[in-house]
């Protein structure tokens, strides 16, 4: 899987990130660099190469994390071969073959490549070209969005309580490292699945087309992540349907949040600043021009703003009232914007 967390800077990414870094490192798991060419990590991946028994059957795989705090730094600037390396190996091929003009053929088998890395929207935009947003790499990505941090402490450590669990946890993902070998379904994973599969047609998440290839796969995330659920309860590997109830439960709570990654990445010339914008006047609930203009007056000058007023006006996202010395605007929630919506 491929999942990436994104987020303004100093909203503690990283920070998420640190406990999972020192589990992996714990239990040995084989980690890329974070800063690599396209050519070390094609070595790195065929060095990982191990065999491993499942019952009376001996099978290959060459398994690889990468763990990346700054994913453009490991990604660079529109690197397309190694994005394109990426999408070959999230489909887990039997074999997968690296010519070279100089140095021969390297064959790897068992392509097994997981990613956990964080960015920001800005350098999302920056990194990659623009058409290859809604599909390749990015439609591959499992993108987890917040805001901002969840709450501010002064003093960060953990509680004993919480340092014990992490050494449960520790021991559990050891148990979790030994499975090997072929996950199975129950009849009842198989009935929810044939039940919720073809409503992905239907009744997409999102109606934005940059998730379109996204959507495309959102099948197969949701098997990924099923094993995964499975994995965390019990040792059996037979999916049942509890487990596919709970992958499509994390994953759309997800994808509540998920547009806003791409939020600003469009044609128009202002729309990264129209998306702060929208941003700065849900936070505030009520400002005037003068507010949005002072906060803004480096990105944009008084005719800009005001057309990006105007365009969130006839969006009904704003409410503007005129006053005597000033224009208030007052966002409109969710909930208020459905009804004053116009009936098609």
């Amino acid at each position: 899987m491929y999942i990436v967390l994104v987020g303004p800077s100093g909203c503690r990414k990283g920070t998420a990130m640190g406990p999972g870094f020192s589990m992996l490192r714990g239990l040995g798991i084989k980690l890329a660099a974070e800063a690599i060419t396209r050519e070390a990590l094609i070595r790195e991946l065929k060095t990982c190469t191990n065999t491993q028994a499942s019952g009376d059957q001996m099978f290959m795989h060459s398994s690889l994390t990468i763990f990346s705090q700054e994913l453009t730094v490991f990604l660079g600037y529109s690197n397309m071969q190694l994005m394109a390396d990426l999408c070959d190996w999230f489909d887990c091929r039997d074999t997968w073959t690296y010519r070279t003009k100089s140095q021969g053929t390297d064959e790897i088998t068992g392509v097994w490549v997981n990613l956990f890395g964080a960015t920001t929207p800005e350098l999302i935009q920056t990194t990659l070209p623009r058409d290859a947003i809604g599909g390749g790499l990015t439609a591959r990505m499992i993108m987890v969005y917040a805001a901002r941090k969840g709450k501010t402490i002064s003093i960060p450590h953990l509680t004993p309580e919480e340092k014990e669990l992490g050494l449960v946890l520790s021991a559990d993902l050891e148990k979790i490292n030994m499975l090997s070998g072929e996950f199975k379904v129950s009849p009842d994973f198989i009935d929810y699945w044939i039940d919720w599969y073809p409503m992905q047609d239907k009744t997409p998440p999102f109606e934005d087309t940059r998730f379109t290839g996204y959507i495309e796969r959102r099948g197969m995330h949701t098997l990924k992540l099923s094993m995964i659920v499975n994995a965390s309860r019990t040792s059996d590997m037979v999916m049942t349907s509890y487990d596919l109830q709970r992958a499509i439960q994390l994953l759309s709570d997800v994808e509540s949040k998920m547009p806003h990654v791409f939020s600003g990445f469009g044609k128009s010339p202002t729309s990264d600043i129209l998306v702060q914008v929208m941003h700065f006047c849900a936070d505030a609930h009520v400002c005037t021009l003068s507010d949005v203009m002072n906060r803004f007056y480096q990105d944009a000058d008084k005719r800009t703003m005001e057309g990006i007023i105007s365009t969130l006006e006839s969006m009904n996202y704003i409410r503007i009232t005129h006053t005597a010395t000033d224009r208030q605007i007052r966002y409109i929630k969710g909930e208020e914007r459905e009804q004053v919506r116009p009936n098609p």
